[in-house]
């Protein structure tokens, strides 16, 4: 393979389907606010934004490709920055939903989760008393019984539809150690091809916990899996989300923040937007000696279709 460049890709993830209004004011909600937080993050240093889309009206995650719409094309108006749209999608949404956006966008890149879970978010209820909107409690709650589902099958068709039909590449979202060997199986058949891009999550319920040495072993395994035919990220949720993307970059890798993440920028200082979390986390980078990748070199390193090439 060619000379790898050992530029930092920074991604922010801007609302997510986690957290909800009552959280924070600064979670964006609106077509505006995600258009708006969304620039501002790329000119912060971000080259990838990774998208949810929430109903305007009271901030539950949505499917909706026309809400989608309603921000796309004025993120891309207004940035180059890759724009990576969600197949997580919400908590209880069908598969045909996560997929709705996505193939209504065609984007050069989307999240992949790559295997079912427990995806556990109910214990953050018990930090509130009072809500904005009455579907949060029971949102939040519900997920002591809830899987959330990637089958074999699921995440196939979700190669195919995306990566085969339209040429989108992907975010592979590894929660714990089995979910790369699931990808490992789609590269043995064919389905992911390489340079594919391994996102390693830590510290949700249900995942691998936010502990250094488990950081340590995942990249271990990559490597014996993957060799040198794959890109990697770290995030981590909540109070780890600054130091495990510094590891990330000392061991080589690149790093994800955003308010779908975490939603703080220090010890129990709610951060004001995405983009003062990646401006943070650049400035970590950069004091460390690390260039951070422009969407550009973002692209080129990643082997992403173009932004030309979109359905928005």
């Amino acid at each position: 393979m060619a000379q790898k460049s050992s530029k930092v890709i920074i991604t922010c993830a801007i609302t997510g389907g986690i957290h909800t209004p009552t959280m924070s004011d600064a979670l964006p909600i609106t077509p505006d606010d995600i258009a708006k937080q969304s620039v501002e993050a790329a000119e912060a240093g971000a080259s990838i934004i990774h998208l949810h889309a929430r109903d305007p009206r009271d901030g539950r995650p949505s499917p909706d490709p026309k809400v989608f719409m309603e921000f796309l094309p004025r993120i891309k108006q207004a940035s180059d920055a890759v724009l990576n749209i969600t197949t997580g999608g919400g908590l209880n949404m069908t598969l045909e939903d996560r997929l709705a956006a996505p193939l209504a966008a065609k984007p050069e890149m989307c999240s992949l989760n790559m295997g079912s879970m427990n995806f556990g978010i109910f214990p953050l209820a018990d930090r509130y008393s009072a809500w904005k909107h009455d579907w949060e409690e029971p949102y939040l709650r519900g997920t002591d019984n809830f899987i959330f589902r990637n089958t074999f099958r699921d995440i196939e068709n979700i190669l195919k539809a995306l990566g085969q039909e339209h040429g989108t590449r992907f975010e592979h979202e590894c929660y714990d150690i089995g979910h790369l060997y699931n990808l490992a199986h789609f590269v043995d058949r064919g389905l992911v091809e390489p340079p594919f891009f391994v996102q390693m999550i830590f510290g949700i319920l249900g995942g691998v916990g936010a502990d250094l040495e488990n950081l340590m072993f995942m990249k271990r395994t990559a490597d014996k899996l993957f060799g040198d035919d794959y890109r990697w990220s770290v995030l981590a949720a909540g109070r780890n989300q600054m130091p495990f993307a510094t590891q990330s970059a000392l061991l080589g890798g690149s790093v994800r923040v955003g308010l779908e993440d975490s939603l703080y920028i220090g010890r129990g200082q709610i951060a004001q937007s995405n983009a003062e979390q990646v401006r943070k986390i650049r400035v970590i980078l950069e004091e460390l000696g690390h260039e951070i990748a422009t969407p550009a070199e973002a692209r080129a390193m990643l082997a992403l279709k173009g932004s030309d090439l979109v359905g928005f």
